[in-house]
């Protein structure tokens, strides 16, 4: 009895390691989160955040994705970023206007989640030198100079 015991235990083991890794994404070669200040006056226009992506690994093209967490409390259905970009060392660089749909007509939230909602939005796609590294500079664009209810803005590079 107390060998079976000894080989469930092993074989449960074995089971979670292999979900453990079966559940990373491997393709994912950056990924952050920056907080911005959601209580009080929110995120200003000019807090900038900023997201350093290591060299990467090899040659190839990749896919870059911003993301976006907020509560109820932000004000708007609609929140628009400019978002920067600029790969070392050959110090190109470029931005692009981004717009994520918050909510529908009705005041519906969009997003996933329950009291904090998760966007993300796809950029353009770009091709990368092994070694290349990247720069991204995040700000949002709105009417309004401060935005409460804005959690957390983040970045992700992956390889495709």
């Amino acid at each position: 009895m107390n060998q079976r015991k000894h080989s469930l235990f092993l074989t449960l083991i074995g089971l979670t390691v292999a979900l453990m890794f079966g559940s990373c994404n491997r393709k994912a070669v950056y990924s952050h989160f920056a907080h911005t200040t959601i209580d009080g006056w929110g995120w200003g226009q000019t807090d900038s955040l900023f997201f350093d992506v290591p060299p990467v690994p090899e040659d190839g093209v990749y896919a870059p994705t911003v993301g976006m967490r907020c509560n109820s409390s932000y004000p708007f259905r609609e929140l628009v970023l400019i978002v920067g970009q600029q790969i070392c060392p050959r110090n190109v660089q470029w931005e692009d206007t981004i717009s994520f749909l918050l909510a529908d007509d009705d005041g519906n939230y969009l997003g996933q989640g329950i009291n904090y909602f998760q966007y993300s939005l796809s950029l353009p796609d770009l091709y990368l030198d092994k070694n290349d590294s990247l720069h991204v500079t995040i700000s949002h664009f709105m009417k309004r100079e401060n935005l409460p209810g804005i959690a957390d803005i983040g970045f992700t590079l992956e390889r495709k």
